[in-house]
């Protein structure tokens, strides 16, 4: 959000620059991430955590500068011309009559609103703010409207307390009701929207219909126009939850409701009012029909906190003067009382504006930040025991240095995905959340697949046409009335990226669509996979062609470890890489983590260098497309032939004198004894018993 320096400066008499001021704000937890302008039209933009809504203003950002500076902090006290009638509770007519005006407000639901306060104006003239209201405003990325409506969000913006005007001559029955809508009830929003309102939605309503919806956006049809000339104002205290999830179900999220929705100043109530109404009747005229009407149906009051200077001492590890802790906590509204008899125990009173304090450990951090976290000396803290690894850190480690050695970027994703998502990508049972940020983000993630599509999706829509990332993290998955977590690891890479490991990268055309480029890019991702896996102890290894349905059936697999699915991989279907709108195809790799964990690393052995030579041979077949390596690989395998080292692929080749659905396959196998050199006739005869495995499976040798 953005502050402005002048209007900050008008509650305390500051001596130092701006970018001091600002530099000291960041220093203290509100950060300043950026200045813009000069004199009286700096702007800080800042950042403040959600726990501090009493920052979010002018004069909150002020109350800290006095605690930093200890300076005096200025008050705001509005003041107000209220004729002898209007104390009396009456109001002038614009005829010149007096007369009583009862204007009662009903609090029907005091969970949601324990506070309403509520003031009468009479004879306003609606027109243009005056230029300096108007001026402050524009360069706080607010839209100047009029007197009456700027008069709420000037105060917003000066003192934190959401306001809003209502024309009072189009307020039904003479009075205010706050109550649940009921079932059905329709209210136009001042953004011109009708919604329909459940029981579970808080609106502010005259005797016949809603007029606004509670602490988030006020009704259409009751605004203040050129046309009004009596108003009312309404300062209440909303309950956070309430405007929280109202705001979500309406996908409404307001100024006031940002601030409503962390907890507002309950003790605010009438000197808001008062202050709007102060600007109204500086700049549109009119005069007060009586004093202000404040209703409290339940108070909000927080519990002392007991604060020990033995405390302070041993969280921060500094000797503190006393002085200096009740100087930081009285200039920041804490009320410090001694203890009776307790030479450094003291009370403090919480200020009505900091909900987020309710601990000790509260207090000192208030001590820390304002004393200066850069005037404590660095030092350990005192430690006794051992540290100790967290389960399968070294198997972490060796995963997370292969990738990083294979060019995979780590990457984070959200823990959130849709449910949509949830089902197209897993057939675990979700985990529903029960307030949830979004659509998109309203279940725990099933896969980790969402994230890297997204993630790759906006790296390719920023020209990064090279990505490869991958994100070790848990999924989750309801199991009756238990959350499962499993942990699981994510590859994601384009085709562009892949490619660069193959040697014939520079000739390829990898244009969307080409299948026998396609396959050349999956063996690219096969080969990451391999070289992740052969870091674990196994007795087996083989490949199956049955991934997820989110896969391209002809360009993808799974691995099977010793009989156990650890992973699966490929590219990733069309017509999901349509949805999603990416401009590349892209391949995925997931392992679960959990089942590859099962196994320990593989051990490193010391083998002597073979004392007898090799001898290769190379076996050129032509197989049926149905025939794929792992059948070919199985059949040899069977064999069992003692000198075989190794027996794998070397080319693969369709087109050309090769006719349609079948391919022609170069295997190369490797003999070796360790205990003699091999004769040719054994070799012949190995490789004949080769030749009669791969013919027995339909292939047609080439000569």
């Amino acid at each position: 959000m953005k502050l402005l320096s002048s209007w900050i400066r008008e509650f305390v008499d500051l001596a130092v620059d701006d970018r001091r001021l600002a530099e000291d704000l960041t220093s203290a937890g509100l950060a300043v991430e950026g200045i813009l302008g000069a004199g009286d039209s700096t702007v800080f933009e800042m950042e403040i955590g959600t726990n501090r809504p009493d920052a979010m203003n002018h004069y909150g950002a002020a109350r800290e500068a006095s605690a930093i500076y200890d300076l005096p902090l200025k008050a705001i006290e509005p003041k107000l011309r209220t004729t002898s009638a209007a104390k009396a509770g009456s109001s002038r007519a614009l005829d010149g009559t007096t007369k009583v005006v009862p204007f009662p407000i009903e609090i029907e639901d005091e969970q949601g609103c324990p506070r309403f306060t509520a003031r009468i104006m009479r004879g306003v003239k609606v027109k243009a703010s005056p230029e300096n209201i108007a001026r402050r405003l524009a360069l706080l990325d607010q839209r100047p409207i009029n007197n009456a409506v700027d008069a709420t969000n000037y105060t917003l913006w000066e003192i934190g307390k959401p306001t809003h005007v209502f024309d009072l001559d189009l307020l039904e029955g003479g009075k205010i009701i706050v109550r649940r809508a009921r079932e059905g009830e329709i209210l136009k929003t001042l953004d011109g929207v009708e919604r329909k309102l459940t029981s579970e939605d808080l609106v502010v309503a005259d005797a016949k219909k809603p007029v606004g919806l509670a602490g988030t956006m006020g009704g259409f049809d009751t605004m203040i126009t050129e046309k009004t000339r009596n108003i009312l104002i309404e300062s209440a205290w909303w309950d956070p939850l309430t405007v929280r999830k109202m705001s979500r179900r309406h996908g409404l999220h307001t100024d006031a409701s940002h601030r409503f929705e962390r907890g507002a100043d309950f003790e605010s109530t009438v000197l808001s009012c008062d202050r709007v109404a102060e600007l109204i009747l500086q700049s549109g005229g009119g005069e007060l029909g009586g004093d202000a009407i404040d209703v409290i149906a339940r108070r909000i009051d927080q519990a002392p906190v007991a604060l020990q200077l033995s405390e302070v001492r041993r969280i921060l590890g500094k000797e503190l003067d006393t002085n200096e802790i009740v100087r930081i906590l009285k200039r920041l509204g804490f009320d410090l009382i001694p203890e009776p008899g307790a030479e450094a125990e003291f009370t403090a009173q919480i200020p009505s504006w900091r909900l987020d304090v309710e601990r000790e450990i509260d207090l000192i951090e208030e001590i820390a930040r304002i004393h200066g976290y850069d005037k404590f000396a660095n030092t350990l803290p005192a430690y006794a025991g051992s540290v100790t690894d967290p389960p399968h850190a070294r198997k972490d480690k060796k995963l997370r240095n292969a990738l990083l050695g294979l060019g995979y970027n780590e990457a984070v994703s959200l823990t959130f995905i849709s449910r949509e998502d949830a089902q197209k990508f897993s057939r675990a049972t979700a985990i529903e959340l029960a307030n949830p940020l979004s659509e998109e983000a309203s279940v725990m993630r099933t896969s980790l697949v969402p994230g890297m599509l997204d993630m790759l999706a906006y790296n390719l829509n920023r020209g990064i046409g090279e990505a490869r990332l991958f994100e070790a993290g848990n999924i989750f998955e309801a199991v009756g009335a238990t959350a499962l977590e499993r942990k699981c690891i994510c590859l994601g890479a384009t085709t562009e990226s892949l490619k660069s490991n193959l040697p014939q990268a520079k000739k390829l055309d990898v244009s969307k669509g080409n299948a026998a480029i396609a396959l050349e890019i999956f063996r690219s991702l096969k080969g990451d996979v391999e070289t992740l896996l052969a870091g674990f102890q196994h007795e087996g290894l083989e490949y199956k062609a049955n991934a997820a349905d989110y896969y391209h059936p002809a360009c993808s697999a799974c691995a099977v470890m010793d009989g156990t699915m650890v992973a699966q991989f490929g590219q990733i279907d069309p017509d999901v890489a349509s949805v999603r709108k990416l401009k590349q195809d892209v391949y995925l790799a997931e392992l679960d983590l959990d089942r590859l964990y099962k196994g320990g690393l593989r051990e490193m052995r010391y083998e002597p260098l073979p004392r007898y030579p090799a001898v290769e041979r190379d076996f050129s077949f032509i197989f049926d497309d149905s025939v794929v390596f792992e059948v070919v690989s199985s059949a040899v395998a069977a064999l069992n032939l003692a000198e075989l080292r190794s027996f794998v692929p070397v080319e693969i080749f369709r087109g050309g004198a090769i006719p349609a659905g079948q391919h022609s396959l170069l295997l190369r196998a490797n003999f070796q004894s360790l205990e003699r050199t091999l004769r040719e006739d054994e070799v012949a005869q190995r490789s004949a018993q080769i030749v009669q495995a791969m013919e027995q499976l339909g292939g047609t040798q080439r000569v």
